[in-house]
């Protein structure tokens, strides 16, 4: 039985990340950047300038988190296992030419998670017990009154919360906690449901409230590693980012440990995990914007482009160039022990062993958190408010069964799942396209 939903699942899989979906994801950030006017790029400034600029601000208007602990959460749920092992992966399988195509899905990637964060912000409402919610379920139900669809992606949500960011998030931390230090991997679970639930027990705000402290931090650690690592290997780099774009344009030869990757092979991955890491057209991170306190949609879909900004053209990149610098990226290994070879050897001693430990810990426990709120706003959707507190139990109960237990069907199907969240969220997207150029111009034409 096992054996037959895998074999199904694997199929499903083949379209979900595979070309279809590539291309639709990439289609829809290239539309979306043409009929803005290619808004990430000619409002970046004011989009750096409006979260670094209102750090610490609580906002005045009506919502449930200030704009900086939305962006917080959302970043939360994004910079995650994927930052690493992902692009690591790419690397591995598509070569360095898949870091160009990775860049070009972070770019494009922009415009669509700002257009997400401003159409979702224009529908959301607050649920029974005060709390702001928002996301393609409401704009499904609100603007485009197909609440059955709104009904399919608050289910994908739910479903796909307990895999792609619980379970398997779990096992990351537990497995990487064992190989590095040692510890059983039932005494990690047991922690971080303790540590969890002190967290998620308190809603959306308090989760708002650990982001907005432990994402710059947990960045800054990573950042500061990569960065030593690239200071160190400095006179690598020009022949590093010749190999991104050689790779991108003319595949990469066989060298070592790396078999060898064409440039469709170099696309496929890059654009694939470019996407799994930043999340945009998944329709994730607008139920943590839509929570904010904001003024106008246009002004919380500014911190959509800084997020994607951070998540993918700054921590990626970092960890793509660790990877090509140290001449790492055809040993053989994938994933996160690639990027663990990569910063030891650029780190002194075992710090650079301890760095990759410490990100992905903090990386995977920070999507833990996020995630949940994900998920729960699927099921007070669903279910209403009555389900808020059984599901917040039981998602601690799914945190321990993934530290101690084998994933791989759980991590492939929870992935399925994942991509299946963009076809519904396309769908309002897409259909809100008037709404969104509607509110662009007002909002800039007003400053």
């Amino acid at each position: 039985m096992e054996q037959r939903i895998a074999d199904w699942n694997g199929w499903v899989n083949g379209y979900v990340w595979g070309w279809p979906m590539i291309v639709l994801l990439l289609g829809t950030g290239l539309v979306l950047t043409i009929l803005t006017g290619g808004v990430q790029f000619r409002r970046l400034g004011r989009a750096l300038g409006e979260v670094l600029g209102n750090v610490g601000r609580r906002g005045t208007a009506e919502g449930s988190l200030s704009p900086f602990q939305a962006v917080s959460t959302a970043l939360a749920s994004t910079v995650g296992v994927g930052n690493i092992a992902g692009v690591a992966t790419a690397v591995s399988l598509g070569g360095p030419g898949a870091i160009f195509w990775l860049w070009v899905s972070g770019l494009l990637g922009m415009c669509t998670k700002y257009a997400e964060i401003v159409v979702a912000m224009q529908f959301r409402e607050r649920d029974a017990a005060g709390v702001m919610r928002g996301g393609a379920m409401y704009t499904l139900r609100k603007g485009l009154g197909l609440p059955w669809l709104g009904t399919v992606f608050a289910a994908l949500v739910s479903l796909a919360a307990f895999g792609i960011g619980n379970m398997v998030q779990a096992n990351s931390v537990a497995a990487s906690l064992h190989d590095s230090f040692g510890i059983d991997p039932r005494m990690s679970g047991i922690v971080l449901v303790a540590v969890a639930g002190a967290v998620i027990l308190g809603g959306v705000r308090r989760i708002g409230q650990v982001a907005e402290l432990m994402v710059p931090g947990m960045a800054l650690i990573y950042i500061c590693g990569g960065l030593f690592v690239l200071v160190r290997f400095a006179g690598e780099i020009p022949g590093a980012l010749q190999l991104i774009f050689d790779g991108a344009l003319n595949g990469t030869a066989a060298v070592g440990g790396f078999a060898g990757g064409t440039v469709m092979l170099a696309l496929r991955y890059g654009v694939a995990r470019g996407l799994f890491s930043n999340e945009a057209g998944l329709g994730s991170a607008p139920m943590a914007h839509a929570a904010a306190r904001s003024d106008h949609p246009v002004r919380q879909g500014l911190y959509g482009i800084f997020e994607v900004f951070v998540d993918t053209i700054v921590v990626c990149t970092m960890t793509a160039l660790a990877i090509l610098v140290t001449g790492v990226w055809h040993s053989g290994a994938t994933g996160a022990a690639l990027a663990g070879q990569a910063f030891s050897a650029g780190l002194p001693g075992t710090a650079g062993n301890l760095v990759v430990t410490v990100s992905l810990a903090l990386f995977a426990f920070s999507t833990v958190i996020g995630w949940s709120y994900y998920g729960e706003t699927g099921v007070v959707y669903l279910f209403g408010t009555g389900a808020t507190l059984p599901y917040r139990l039981l998602w601690l109960v799914f945190i321990y069964l993934g530290a101690v237990g084998s994933l791989h069907l759980v991590w492939d199907v929870a992935d399925t799942l994942n991509g299946l969240m963009a076809i519904p969220n396309l769908v309002a997207l897409l259909a809100s396209i008037p709404l969104l150029r509607r509110l662009t111009r007002e909002f800039f034409a007003r400053r």
